[in-house]
């Protein structure tokens, strides 16, 4: 076995809090920037409202690419969850794990320079190599959810935030949940002082996927987050670690209203190509939903399925009934060459998401069972749908406006923010972010 690393630094930087604002889109932009400790935050660093994600705009795919610098066809994070044919949504397992993630993180590379490392309910962290982790996993079936915490993240971390702040949360309810994270990063931040705490704050994604992208809703939830970024904020004043701490703020993917999910697999049904009935194994084609497009997988080696199925699908792409925007393949969206089965892309038209379920219509009416909901997965490269990135510290420039970055940006910057010297990112450093040296 490898000895631990010394807790020495052998490198140096500015300790580095990454925010994860999930679902914090250009739309959002405006209003938040009104706020107080968001309207400082600005004028103090360097911000952009052009923000693109990644392939696909999931949360898992998109916090690994945060973490790593490459995209999800490289890292192998290629969705939230593991192809699971139909099986419930409630019931399926997620990447957890952080052996899922097939290259070196930011987070191992500042452990292997013997810094310190927090992460509170960041995603595909399970069994990481994280000081005080507390990372997002969550009880499936008879699973226990206090013990899965336990068995993946750092025990008596977790169990000593669960005594001290724990009656802040109401299960999975928000803004409980994220009230909850914020005490513990605040408290972690006050008595731990990590070199990288990583944070993730999930109420926004969660209001506009149970309530829609528009609305006072919204606001009600910016000022809150707002609220909660102050904490950070107050807690490095009063630790003496305002002037010397990075604070970065970005946001994962946006999100878009749906009114209408297509049920895809009931084509690949109606043309005999998956069997519900004789379990998971029983498909030769599967339409696995992002939320606002779909995978279509094909079992290896079955060339005669894959035709079948493009066939049905572009027929059905001709009828804009289905909001089917556009069938892509790995040229378009390389993303399908890190995936096993995947052989091509459906994206939905704005107002169309899809349904991995079966059932009767084909087309459902979300305006007729009275839901408003938001979806995500689209294309990185949907109108409007860019995220927002905020990032403030001493190595920063001030008022700084960065017109465009990559996610896969977001690791190089974090790197030189600690000090790091890593190799391999696939992203870079936008230009004028730094302070020249003296």
């Amino acid at each position: 076995m490898n000895p631990r690393p010394s807790r020495k630094k052998s490198v140096c930087g500015s300790p580095l809090i990454l925010l994860s604002y999930d679902a914090f889109s250009q739309d959002n932009w405006a209003e938040a920037a009104t706020l107080p400790h968001m309207a400082d935050l600005i004028k103090e660093g360097a911000c952009c409202t052009d923000l693109r994600s990644v392939y696909p705009t999931l949360t898992y795919a998109v916090h690994t690419t945060m973490v790593t610098g490459v995209f999800p066809e490289k890292h192998g994070i290629v969705h939230n969850n593991p192809l699971q044919p139909f099986v419930p949504e409630a019931l399926q397992d997620w990447y957890w794990y952080r052996k899922a993630v097939r290259v070196p993180t930011l987070y191992d590379a500042a452990q292997d320079a013997g810094m310190s490392v927090a992460g509170i309910l960041w995603p595909v962290t399970g069994k990481a190599r994280i000081d005080y982790n507390m990372p997002e996993v969550k009880a499936v079936g008879r699973e226990n959810q206090a013990l899965k915490v336990l068995r993946n993240g750092s025990p008596l971390f977790c169990l000593d935030m669960v005594l001290r702040y724990g009656s802040a949360r109401n299960g999975h309810g928000q803004p409980e949940l994220d009230d909850f994270s914020t005490l513990c990063a605040v408290d972690t931040i006050r008595r731990k002082r990590p070199d990288l705490l990583l944070l993730h704050l999930i109420e926004l994604d969660d209001t506009k996927h149970s309530r829609g992208t528009v609305g006072p809703q919204i606001s009600e939830t910016l000022s809150r987050m707002d609220r909660r970024i102050g904490q950070i904020r107050d807690v490095l004043a009063q630790t003496g670690l305002r002037d010397s701490a990075t604070i970065m703020i970005l946001g994962d993917h946006g999100q878009l209203d749906v009114q209408k999910k297509v049920r895809l697999n009931n084509f690949l049904l109606r043309a005999g190509l998956l069997d519900p009935g004789r379990g998971q194994s029983s498909w030769r084609a599967y339409c696995q939903s992002t939320g606002g497009s779909a995978y279509l997988h094909i079992r290896p080696g079955d060339d005669r399925a894959e035709q079948i199925a493009l066939d049905v699908l572009h027929r059905a792409a001709e009828d804009p009934k289905y909001g089917i925007e556009r069938i892509l393949g790995p040229k378009e969206v390389p993303v399908l060459t890190g995936n096993d089965t995947a052989r091509c892309w459906i994206e939905c038209a704005k107002g169309f998401g899809t349904s991995e379920t079966l059932g009767e219509p084909d087309v459902i009416d979300l305006n007729k069972k009275g839901e408003t909901c938001g979806t995500h997965g689209y294309s990185p490269d949907k109108e409007g749908y860019r995220c927002n990135f905020l990032i403030a510290g001493p190595s920063i420039r001030k008022d700084v406006r960065i017109d465009s970055m990559e996610m896969t940006d977001i690791a190089p910057i974090a790197a030189k923010v600690l000090g790091l010297d890593v190799d391999g990112f696939q992203g870079g450093i936008p230009e004028g972010i730094f302070k020249e040296k003296g």
